[in-house]
């Protein structure tokens, strides 16, 4: 049933806050909230009004991607700077309600408030989406300290016992959320995120870009920050394995060469390369620009996700829009994200990774070109779909 709320007008006015020091660029927050509002501005703009919300303290180069999206409005206001986050959590807890942030948004006539990586209080007075992105915390205890393991979990608590309805990217998270959660049940929505894939590009430009990382014409293609839980040591040891039988494989990897739970874990898998004599096998990209990101990509012999937990991929969601082959670790969202359009692998097994790995088959450029387009048509499809249930949601919070 729509809300009387859509009823009455056409636009609902939306609230989606970029915590300064958290939803950075590059990050998975941040190019999620880019990537819906683009989504929202082509396929929902006669429903939604997004409006983001920044501290003054945000560097205006990280403001502009939201500004170039036709629809979108940006509130930069002190209330948001991140030095006032404490004061505004405390607030929070101690009288169930983020007051700042509830007179910031009754002051821009918000209706519905997209509450991710923060809390606003039991007491809050909009109608609140908050977003679980995954449970990697439950699945993978050991990676978490005592402390940020509480963190996360009393933090989706507080939420589930404050009334949200709970928007997942997948139902393997819906299912997480309901066993962990039970009181979740009946306030839970699944939006599959889908994203805008690139404008075609010439074969040439794409090789231009791709010859400044100095890579053979095959190569594998891992695009996942280096965290621990992404798993990159099992395609290390696939690689070892390979090079033993006789191959002569090259992996590029990109992303954050940071892990803030384990420091270490870098300089970690740069030693293990070094110690198994990968280093022309294995290559440390580090950050590249998220243009460079679609090149790779498209010029790969196969993009491959190794990881221990993903509540929704965007590696894959990127691929699956470019057509690119797939190599997955077997997880059940990956085998929900991807189905027949990927070959998987158990993620603790750089045996079966390596076996698949040296039978696959680089495509020809013109194979390409037609997965490519036949993918471009699909995606249409699901930008279209996500849009949808990401406005059910907000239908349903409302309600």
């Amino acid at each position: 049933m729509v809300s009387a709320v859509f009823k009455e007008r056409c636009l609902t006015r939306v609230a989606f806050p970029l915590i300064g020091s958290i939803n950075l660029p590059g990050s998975g927050v941040y190019n999620y909230l880019v990537n819906l509002m683009r989504v929202l501005a082509e396929h929902a703009k006669d429903r939604i009004q997004p409006v983001l919300f920044a501290g003054t303290d945000v560097p205006t180069a990280n403001v502009e991607p939201f500004v170039a999206i036709s629809g979108v409005e940006v509130v930069q206001a002190a209330d948001f700077d991140d030095e006032k986050r404490g004061q505004r959590l405390r607030d929070a807890l101690m009288t169930g309600c983020d007051h700042a942030a509830a007179q910031s948004l009754q002051k821009h006539r918000i209706d519905v408030l997209f509450e991710s990586a923060q809390y606003c209080g039991w007491r809050f007075p909009f109608p609140t989406i908050a977003w679980f992105p995954d449970f990697q915390h439950r699945h993978l205890r050991e990676m978490f300290s005592f402390g940020a393991y509480w963190k996360r979990d009393l933090g989706f608590r507080a939420q589930v016992l404050s009334r949200r309805h709970i928007m997942l990217s997948s139902e393997d998270s819906r299912r997480d959320c309901e066993r962990f959660f039970p009181q979740s049940i009946g306030r839970t929505s699944v939006v599959h995120f889908a994203v805008l894939p690139p404008d075609a590009s010439d074969f040439e430009g794409i090789r231009r870009i791709v010859a400044n990382y100095k890579l053979p014409e095959h190569f594998f293609y891992l695009p996942n920050q280096f965290w621990k839980h992404k798993n990159h040591q099992t395609v290390i040891e696939a690689l070892h394995i390979l090079k033993q039988q006789g191959f002569d494989l090259v992996v590029a990897a990109s992303g954050k060469p940071e892990d803030y739970r384990h420091p270490e874990h870098y300089k970690a898998l740069q030693s293990l390369v070094v110690s198994l004599g990968l280093k022309h096998n294995f290559r440390f990209l580090g950050i590249v620009p998220r243009e460079h990101v679609f090149a790779l990509m498209r010029s790969c012999t196969a993009m491959i996700n190794p990881s221990l937990s993903e509540g929704w991929s965007s590696t894959v969601e990127e691929a699956k829009s470019l057509g690119v082959p797939m190599l997955l670790s077997d997880l059940s969202v990956h085998l929900e994200q991807a189905g027949d359009s990927a070959l998987f692998f158990d993620r603790h097994k750089a045996e079966q990774l390596a076996a698949l790995m040296s039978q696959h088959k680089h495509l020809s450029v013109s194979s390409r070109l037609e997965m490519e387009q036949l993918a471009f048509a699909v995606s249409r499809n699901r930008l279209s779909q996500f849009a949808k249930d990401f406005l059910y949601t907000v239908e349903r919070t409302l309600a």
